[in-house]
């Protein structure tokens, strides 16, 4: 007997589309413990950018603030700096900081001048530290293949930093869906 082959047949188990796998929160975590020495912070910075960001998962080149807008890595650093109040070597800049002022200053200066230097003078630190905190963290979450990050600013978008560019954080689709459903 003579069996003719289907000649259709290969187009039908080549069209069958693969659908990409789903990631869950667990995934997520595992992926960035691999990946960060911090993974706790990473990943709270990855649920801030996840919180703020807008329909299309950007986040940045400016965040509105209660008063005007700031760049994305400054508000990421504002928001987490409560985590570190408690901190020893928190504690131990402050004291650091007070001494150089009492050093420099003047017998005429007045104490709350002091007081408001000290504090503008640990605010301009913590900023520093923190931006510099921020970008790890999301170097960790970009090699981690989670977030996307690229520069926009004065002239064009460009991949790199510099010429008054800040930077945008993008979140993976799959990521967004992850840590919108949870666990």
């Amino acid at each position: 007997m003579f069996h003719q082959a289907d000649l259709f047949e290969h187009i039908k188990h080549a069209a069958l589309p693969v659908a990409p796998p789903t990631v869950a929160l667990p995934d997520l975590v595992e992926r960035v413990s691999q990946v960060s020495k911090r993974p706790r912070y990473v990943l709270l910075i990855l649920n801030l950018i996840a919180k703020a960001a807008g329909e299309n998962g950007s986040l940045g080149p400016y965040v509105r603030n209660e008063t005007d807008q700031v760049p994305v890595r400054d508000w990421l650093c504002r928001a987490l700096a409560p985590l570190a109040n408690r901190d020893c070597r928190r504690t131990a800049m402050i004291a650091a900081v007070r001494s150089q002022l009492l050093a420099k200053a003047d017998a005429s200066e007045d104490a709350g001048d002091l007081a408001q230097q000290q504090n503008d003078e640990v605010e301009a630190r913590i900023l520093r530290s923190g931006r510099t905190n921020v970008s790890r963290a999301v170097s960790d979450l970009v090699r981690a293949g989670l977030l996307h990050r690229h520069y926009q600013g004065y002239r064009v978008d460009h991949p790199n930093r510099g010429a008054q560019r800040e930077a945008v954080y993008t979140i993976a689709p799959d990521v967004r869906l992850a840590l919108a459903s949870g666990y």
